[in-house]
């Protein structure tokens, strides 16, 4: 990861602070506090040139959902290239994240464009760029859009940069992979970004407009999403399937079907990413998985398409229904696997220290907790997420099994496991148990598990 020459005008404040995400080098502005390893929340945005570290693990995991499109070709054939593009790049962290850790033999068949309409976030993308090239330098012509007009290729290593309309951008091109990145709601990009991919390709969403999506503010969810809340244990699933319905309807206007590869709620935004496919007939078909979320006596809740009346008043939705993640693909997403392509080498580390990174021994150690935070639990969870399941809040069910307090969830989980079920623990601040056995059932290894029990 040698360092180069700014060919371009230095954008001000430049170079600030080096800061590491993954294995790629990133410059912050110096009024920018230097950020701690693995923080939740919204961060407090300081202006321009503005890095959010809480995004790190969905970053991380859009680099290993890239990489398994390559290495598995679930979306091209192996001699095709993916045209891809990061709509609102901001500084540009996720697109170099994909040019450094996605592995160099697949290097040559990633196109990747990198659009901002901040001028400001795009110097200093641009910058960090030219300062820390990829070690395999990726040659790739500037290409036409649908228009005739040639972009422009600033560099010689494989990043076209776009100062536009993140809905322009979107358009001018067919793309194999659309990343939406926006702050707060999708929703005013949704239609551009799924008129520019290609008959076939991924879309990948982050939405940070949460008390929309979970329902804590009404207004801003019927407005945004045409939906209904309930703001309880079910809130960030709920605003997971929201999201999702939102997406699955706006693509069937437009003839196209959507399959969820990965969705889930990570601290303070929603990300799904969705495998996107134009066909009259199976957009045809989607209305089969929206329906609502029903709160009941005898169970938590169930899924209906239509409630009744009677339970509107218990109910959310309409949302997706049906299942959230690819079984194969989020069964791959393992802390060995992230580790493997995001963690850097002590060589890679000596070199990059030698570049102005101040990184300790304990930064080392955090930093390797973080990339395999963003992963923990989802290949266990991976076969249930991908079909019929039933999602339980741990702190909840000593009510409903009439116990004086919650097992352990790591000792409810075996328990059901050795009884033949399947169950997992969910990626959440929550704890959250997801598993294919009754719900009476669950009750029962409650109360043999339950400390209240001895």
């Amino acid at each position: 990861m040698a360092g180069g020459k700014v060919d371009q005008k230095t954008p001000p404040g430049w170079p600030g602070q080096v800061w590491l995400e993954g294995k790629t080098l990133v410059h912050l502005l110096d009024e920018q506090t230097r950020p701690t390893h693995m923080p939740r929340g919204p961060a407090k945005r300081t202006g321009p040139g503005f890095l959010n570290p809480a995004m790190a693990p969905a970053r991380t995991r859009s680099v290993l959902l890239l990489n398994d499109a390559m290495q598995y070709d679930w979306l091209v054939r192996e001699d095709q290239s993916i045209r891809v593009l990061d709509a609102l790049c901001a500084t540009g962290v996720r697109i170099r994240r994909w040019r450094n850790e996605v592995p160099s033999s697949v290097q040559q068949r990633l196109r990747i464009t990198a659009n901002d309409l901040d001028q400001f976030a795009l110097d200093w993308a641009k910058a960090s760029h030219a300062m820390h090239p990829p070690t395999q330098s990726i040659e790739h012509e500037p290409e036409d859009d649908r228009y005739g007009s040639t972009s422009e290729q600033v560099f010689d290593n494989g990043l076209d940069f776009r100062n536009k309309d993140a809905r322009i951008a979107m358009i001018e091109s067919g793309y194999q992979w659309i990343d939406l990145d926006p702050f707060g709601s999708p929703v005013q990009f949704l239609d551009a970004a799924l008129q520019g991919l290609s008959r076939t390709g991924v879309l990948e969403i982050t939405a940070t407009d949460t008390a929309a999506l979970t329902g804590s503010s009404a207004s801003s969810q019927a407005r945004r999403y045409g939906a209904k809340g309930i703001v309880d244990v079910y809130a960030h699933d709920d605003a997971v399937r929201l999201l999702l319905a939102t997406v699955a309807t706006s693509a069937a206007r437009l003839d196209k079907s959507i399959t969820p590869l990965m969705a889930l709620f990570d601290g303070h935004h929603v990300r799904i990413s969705c495998l996107v496919k134009t066909s009259r007939e199976k957009a045809s078909e989607i209305s089969r998985l929206i329906g609502w979320r029903v709160r009941e006596q005898d169970i938590p809740y169930r899924f209906v398409q239509h409630p009744t009346p009677e339970q509107v008043e218990r109910a959310s939705g309409p949302m997706w229904i049906g299942p959230l993640w690819d079984k194969e693909i989020a069964g791959r997403m393992t802390e060995q696997k992230v580790l493997e392509l995001c963690q850097p080498s002590q060589q890679e580390l000596e070199q990059m220290m030698q570049q102005g990174l101040e990184w300790s021994d304990d930064d080392i150690e955090y930093s390797a907790r973080e990339l395999k935070r963003s992963v923990r639990y989802i290949s266990d969870a991976a076969d249930l997420m991908s079909r019929e399941h039933l999602l339980l809040n741990l702190d909840s069910l000593p009510r409903w099994a009439g116990v004086g307090g919650a097992p352990k969830l790591e000792k409810l989980i075996s328990s059901l496991i050795s009884s033949g079920h399947c169950a997992a623990r969910l990626p959440d601040l929550e704890p959250l148990l997801v598993t294919d056995a009754p719900f009476d059932t669950v009750l029962e290894h409650v109360r043999k598990t339950s400390p209240s029990s001895k």
